[in-house]
């Protein structure tokens, strides 16, 4: 019987035993596991691990001036653990947002539904990485189908979540929003905390603390500040990663879901510096969100600063003398350029092929971006049109240079040879009669006159097209076209950012568009820069140095530098590359450089009443190319580089529609005057040369 007895005994203490055992795992689970964290005493504590978002590098011009920074902020966090297991919840998140929506204050509610009845999914709005999430808040749910229609969803969260029935539709949707963002962080553990408002300003800020809501805490951060309200097209932006985006970022350290990256311009393209690593801390909290402690278990690393070539006193001066002579173009009505529409600047360092000014018209400000867009996504002149890379135009009698080389690589010319413009090149100036119903001309015939007899720098200076006429009439198509390759035209410049190849006009390009052959009135009318050409103005930009430099054709770049956070490592630097090497003779160099000089210096030349007094001697062409639209103004270009002797820089100007390109020469002049520091000269202009 004693036996039996104690045989019950064991058998009641060891129930007891596992009993005792459950509850404490249990309570181990709640405590600890549920929570991700715990203390040595009986209290309930949370501990969750907080992302804290570390600098972007900074983007400074070539005098230290920053451009692109970061202004401290605020956001607004909540921590899921400490509010869900709060008691009237629902009444603090229908309070919160009831005062946001009041205030016009904009939160995060990624729930995919629309925020008012009929109610209907806009999951297809959303990325690919949120739509998986709201397929794993489903399944966390357990109990709801995923083919459930959007009200029927709402009804089923309303009684998920416990909200009266006393309120509307609209207003259990707007605090389902709220309940889905942190109920996500709980089915999808790698999610950081919630962030329940980004960059609170100081009323926002103020109104939402004051409520005492339980788990939501002031988070310090940072966000994009732009210094200049120039260069956007250059520096670019910042946003949110896409699904594609992520795909790539997340193998990478240092990269979150909800990590910003560059999205456009130079922010993309050193995204790889600017980029810093985020740190992380552990808070431990009590049941009312008090914290207890926290500490950092990875510190963040801010970015590394990039220094660019640009000179933004030079980029403001480009900018603005762009926007000037645009603007005061489409004022002249009924006189060419009228109906200019868009343009670019851009100016290299002939010695190193760095960028010092680089602008498009018409801009926009990158502080106002978001605020901006939608009226500067239907602007019929489209400003986030990057025209200096992105737009390849006909060169016009920019051109007139390759010619005058590969004419004397061809022997063809030197640098006495005349032709006699004749005015109209067609079958009757032809002693063989060749040219049966072809027909070019020199504008000069609209006005009653000819050139006469003209060099290779006097047809520069005049912009004769008849003397290119001839070179083209007897130039093989191949040295043309190698020639315009050397000098970087129709290939890739270098640049860091996204650039637009164009095309020369040669055989294959035709056989391209159009299936024909070549012939030699092709090469003919693409001697004076008309045909198939098109290159943008950084191509034009890089024609003008190499030029400058007799054949020595650089790599482009924005970048003078790369220096850690606290400015005192230094990690990349740019080193001039050449990217090839055109062997110009020396003959066809001085009559290449004696005709721009003419062009700006000798009475007659098409830039000569800009630069008639200019105390530097500057190298330059003009050019006009035909639109091809009836009753438009022609393009206009303007190259140059200066000082002719010893050339530092060099520059390209184009304006769509902007008429004669001695008009758009005053560009040029500006950044002259501000580069040399010489004072305002005139701004008068000529005409030149063009088929007709």
């Amino acid at each position: 019987m004693e036996r039996v007895s104690r045989f019950r005994v064991h058998i009641l203490l060891a129930v007891f035993l596992l009993i005792a055992g459950f509850f404490v795992f249990k309570l181990y689970d709640k405590q600890i596991i549920e929570t991700d964290g715990g203390n040595k005493d009986n209290t309930v504590t949370y501990v969750t691990k907080t992302r804290v978002k570390a600098a972007r590098g900074d983007i400074l011009d070539c005098n230290g001036n920053v451009l692109v920074s970061n202004r401290a902020s605020y956001d607004l966090t909540i921590n899921q653990w400490v509010f869900l297991n709060t008691k009237g919840a629902g009444q603090y998140v229908f309070d919160m947002t009831a005062l946001c929506q009041e205030k016009g204050i904009e939160y995060v509610d990624h729930f995919p539904v629309t925020s008012t009845r009929p109610f209907t999914y806009t999951i297809t709005e959303q990325n690919a990485v949120w739509q998986g999430y709201f397929q794993s808040f489903l399944a966390y749910l357990g109990d709801i189908d995923s083919d459930i229609t959007a009200p029927l969803l709402i009804e089923r969260l309303r009684e998920t979540y416990k909200l009266p029935a006393t309120w509307t539709d609209e207003e259990a949707r707007r605090v389902i929003g709220v309940y889905y963002e942190m109920t996500l962080r709980k089915a999808v553990k790698t999610l950081p905390l919630y962030t329940f408002l980004y960059d609170a300003d100081d009323e926002a800020l103020s109104a939402l603390v004051e409520m005492n809501i339980p788990g939501m805490n002031v988070e310090p951060s940072t966000v994009r500040e732009y210094s200049s309200k120039y260069a956007a097209h250059i520096l670019g932006y910042v946003g949110p990663m896409n699904a594609e985006q992520w795909n790539e970022y997340k193998k990478i350290d240092g990269y979150n879901m909800d990590s910003e990256i560059g999205q456009s311009g130079l922010e993309a393209a050193y995204e790889e510096y600017l980029h810093g690593v985020d740190g992380w801390r552990v808070d431990e909290m009590d049941a009312e969100g008090n914290l207890i402690r926290s500490y950092y278990t990875t510190q963040p690393e801010a970015g590394s600063n990039v220094e660019l070539s640009i000179d933004i006193g030079l980029q403001m001066v480009a900018e603005d003398a762009l926007a000037e002579v645009i603007e005061g173009l489409r004022t002249n009505l009924g006189e060419d350029g009228w109906d200019a529409e868009g343009g670019a600047v851009v100016a290299l360092d002939v010695k190193t092929g760095q960028v010092i000014a680089c602008g498009s018209y018409p801009s926009y400000d990158l502080a106002t971006f978001n605020e901006d867009y939608e009226a500067l996504a239907e602007d019929k002149y489209k400003p986030f049109y990057n025209r200096a890379l992105l737009a390849a135009y006909p060169p016009g009698s920019t051109y007139k240079m390759t010619m005058v080389i590969a004419g004397m690589e061809d022997k063809i010319i030197d640098s006495e040879t005349e032709f006699e413009d004749l005015g109209i090149f067609d079958e009757d100036s032809r002693p063989d009669d060749k040219y049966d119903d072809f027909q070019v001309t020199c504008l000069a015939v609209a006005y009653g006159y000819t050139h006469g007899f003209v060099n290779a720098a006097e047809a520069l200076r005049d912009s004769c097209n008849y003397f290119f006429y001839e070179i083209g009439d007897r130039v093989r198509i191949s040295t043309v076209d190698r020639i315009g390759k050397g000098l970087g035209l129709g290939e890739h410049s270098g640049i860091e950012l996204p650039e637009s190849i164009g095309q020369r006009a040669n055989p294959e390009t035709k056989k391209k568009l159009y299936g024909d052959g070549w012939y030699t009135g092709d090469t003919i009318v693409a001697a004076i820069g008309q045909s198939e050409h098109r290159y943008t103005p950084m191509q034009l930009a890089v024609y003008a140095a190499t030029l400058a430099n007799q054949g020595t054709r650089y790599k482009c770049t924005f970048m003078n530098r790369i220096v850690s956070a606290d400015y005192q490592t230094l990690l990349d630097q740019n080193e001039r590359e050449i990217l090839n090497q055109l062997e110009i003779s020396d003959e066809a160099f001085r009559s290449v450089k004696e005709g721009m000089i003419k062009v700006c210096h000798e009475r007659g030349g098409t830039a000569y009443k800009t630069f008639k007094d200019y105390p530097i001697t500057v190298a330059a062409k003009t050019g006009t190319a035909q639109t091809g639209i009836l009753d438009s103004s022609d393009h206009g270009a303007f190259v140059c580089f200066a000082p002719a002797e010893d050339p530092q820089i060099a520059i390209a100007v184009y304006v769509e529609k902007g008429g004669h390109g001695a008009t758009i020469a005053t560009v040029a002049k500006d950044i002259l005057d501000a580069y040399f520091s010489v004072d305002a000269a005139s701004d008068v202009v000529t005409t030149e040369n063009q088929i007709s």
